[in-house]
C-alpha cells in the first residue's frame, strides 16, 4: 500500500510540475532568463520521478482503502506546497524557506495571504507572479481532481480521493464515472477563466495581468500583480468584472453542469443558491447604504460594497478599499461574512452556505418539536428529505471549526498578537479568505509574523481547504493504529 500511496503522490507532483511551463514561457517572453533553472530543474525531477513510479506500478492492480485515501490527499497537498515553494526559495525571490512555504501554501489553499510587501518589485516579477496566481487556479478546483481528470488510471479509488479533497457536507458525482465528472468540472473552470481573461483585457488590463487575475479570481485566491491589488487599476469596469466572476466562482459548479444540460429546475430549487444570492445582495446593499457618504452616493458606494462583500464571502481576498476604515456597521457585516464562505462544490472556502442552511433547518425543526412533541420532522433541502446523519456531520464540522479558530487565536496571542488580529487572522486562515482585521487588514501583509505563527497558519490553511477532517484524521494517533 505504501508504494501505491507514493506512486499517486509522485504522479500528482508530476502534474503540478508540468504547470511550471506557464512561468517558464512567461520568463522567456519577458527576458527573465535567470529564473529558468528554478523552474526547469524541479519540473524535470518531478516528471522523471512520476514516470518511474508510473511505469513501476503499471501492471499492479490496487484498490485504495478509505485510510489510504486520506493519507494520499493530505500528503499530496503538503508535497505540492513544498514543491511549489522551490522556485520562490531557489531563485532568491523569497529568501527564507518559511516565507516561501507560507506563500506556496497560501497559494494552493487559495487563501491569498502574502508575506510580500513589495509585489511589483519582486525578483523575476512576471514569472513569479504568474506562478503565484497559478497556484490559486490549481488549488481552487483541486490538484487531486486535476490528476484524476488527466490520469484515468486512477479511476480505481478516484472517487474516494476526490471525496477527501472536495468541500461540502455531501459529495457526489455528476456522471457515473468520476474521471468524466472531473473532466467536466475542469472544462467549465477553464472556460470561465478564459472568458474572464478576455473581458479583463477588453476592460483595459494588459494580457499578462488579465491572465493572472483571472487565475486568481476563479481560484478565489486573491494574489495580484499589484501592491494595491485591484484598487491599483481604479477602473469601474474591472471592478464589476471581477465582482461578477467572484460571485460565479462562489457558486456550486454542479449547477453550471445543470444549466448546460438545460436542467433549470434543479437550479431554481437549489436552497444554497437562494441563500447565497440573498446574503451577497443583502450585504452589498446594506454596506452601500452605510458607506454612501464616503463614496459620494449609493450607486458609487455599491461598486465598493459589492466588491468587498464578494471578495470576503467567496474568499477571493482581493481589495479595492480598506474595509477596516469603514463604519462600524459595515465592518460588522464584513465580519459576519467571514463566518459564511462560498457554496459547497465551489472554489470558495469558508464554512459554506449550505451548512448554514442545514443549521437553520435543524433549529427550525427543534422549535417545531417543542410546539408539536409527537411530530416527526425531516431536514428538507431542495425539496428532498436528507439522511439524518447530515445533522451530525454539520454540527461536528462546526465544533471542529470553532475549536480550531479558538486554538489558532490563542496561539497567535501567545506571540503578542492582539486579540482582534489573532481572531480575524484565525478566521482568515481557516476560511482561506486572505485579509483580516487589525494588523492583518487588506492594506497589510503577513511577513511580520513570527516563524512559529506562520507554520501554524500553514497547517490552518491546509486544514481549512480540506475541511479539517482529512488533515485532522491524518494527524490523529488513532488513525495510524491497526
Amino acid at each position: 500500500m505504501a508504494f501505491v500511496i507514493a506512486r499517486i503522490v509522485f504522479l500528482i507532483l508530476a502534474i503540478v510540475g508540468l504547470t511550471f511551463l506557464l512561468p517558464i514561457i512567461t520568463a522567456l517572453i519577458f527576458g527573465e532568463i535567470g529564473v529558468l533553472p528554478s523552474f526547469l530543474i524541479p519540473m524535470a525531477a518531478s516528471i522523471v520521478l512520476g514516470a518511474v513510479f508510473f511505469l513501476a506500478g503499471r501492471n499492479r492492480k490496487s484498490r485504495l482503502s478509505t485510510r489510504a485515501s486520506f493519507v494520499v490527499v493530505a500528503l499530496a497537498w503538503v508535497a505540492a506546497a513544498l514543491f511549489g515553494a522551490i522556485p520562490y526559495f531557489v531563485s532568491g525571490a523569497i529568501p527564507k524557506f518559511t516565507d516561501a512555504f507560507f506563500e506556496s501554501m497560501s497559494g494552493f489553499t487559495t487563501t491569498g495571504a502574502t508575506i510580500l510587501s513589495e509585489i511589483e518589485g519582486l525578483a523575476y516579477t512576471k514569472s513569479m507572479n504568474i506562478w503565484r496566481c497559478m497556484t490559486h487556479w490549481l488549488g481552487g478546483m483541486g490538484i487531486v481532481a486535476l490528476t484524476v481528470a488527466l490520469l484515468p488510471i486512477l479511476g480505481v479509488g478516484g472517487f474516494q480521493l476526490i471525496r477527501a479533497e472536495t468541500t461540502g457536507p455531501e459529495k457526489g458525482k455528476l456522471t457515473s464515472k468520476i474521471t468524466t465528472t472531473a473532466k467536466i468540472l475542469w472544462f467549465m473552470y477553464f472556460g470561465l477563466t478564459a472568458l474572464e481573461t478576455i473581458l479583463l483585457k477588453i476592460a483595459g488590463m494588459s494580457f499578462y495581468d488579465a491572465v493572472c487575475h483571472a487565475l486568481s479570481t476563479l481560484g478565489t485566491g486573491g494574489f495580484s500583480t499589484k501592491n494595491a491589488s485591484i484598487a491599483a487599476y481604479n477602473s469601474p469596469a474591472i471592478d464589476w468584472i471581477i465582482t461578477s466572476f467572484m460571485f460565479l466562482a462562489g457558486i456550486n459548479f454542479s449547477l453550471y453542469y445543470s444549466a448546460f444540460r438545460g436542467d433549470f429546475g434543479t437550479i431554481r430549487r437549489n436552497s444554497e443558491l437562494k441563500a447565497y444570492l440573498a446574503i451577497t445582495i443583502g450585504a452589498s446593499v446594506l454596506i452601500g447604504i452605510f458607506e454612501a457618504a464616503r463614496y459620494g452616493g449609493f450607486f458609487s458606494s455599491l461598486r465598493y460594497s459589492s466588491f468587498q462583500s464578494l471578495t470576503v464571502i467567496s474568499t477571493a481576498g482581493f481589495a479595492t478599499a480598506d474595509f477596516t476604515e469603514w463604519t462600524n456597521a459595515s465592518q460588522a457585516i464584513i465580519l459576519i461574512l467571514f463566518f459564511i464562505g462560498g457554496s459547497a462544490g465551489s472554489t470558495g472556502g469558508g464554512v459554506k452556505v449550505i451548512r448554514w442552511v442545514v443549521l437553520g433547518k435543524i433549529a427550525h425543526n427543534e422549535i417545531q418539536k417543542l410546539i408539536h412533541p409527537r411530530g416527526i420532522f425531516a431536514i428538507t433541502i431542495d425539496g428532498q428529505s436528507h439522511r439524518k446523519e447530515i445533522a451530525s456531520t454539520v454540527t461536528s464540522f462546526f465544533f471542529i471549526y470553532l475549536m480550531l479558530i479558538f486554538s489558532t487565536t490563542f496561539f497567535g496571542c501567545l506571540f503578542n498578537m492582539d486579540v482582534l488580529t489573532s481572531f480575524t487572522g484565525a478566521l482568515s486562515m481557516i476560511g482561506n479568505i486572505g485579509p483580516g482585521f487589525g494588523k492583518l487588514g487588506p492594506s497589510c501583509n503577513y511577513g511580520w509574523l513570527p516563524a512559529a505563527v506562520k507554520w501554524w497558519y500553514c497547517f490552518a490553511m491546509a486544514a481549512g481547504r480540506l475541511e479539517f477532517f482529512t488533515m485532522i484524521i491524518f494527524l490523529s494517533p488513532s488513525f495510524w493504529k491497526k
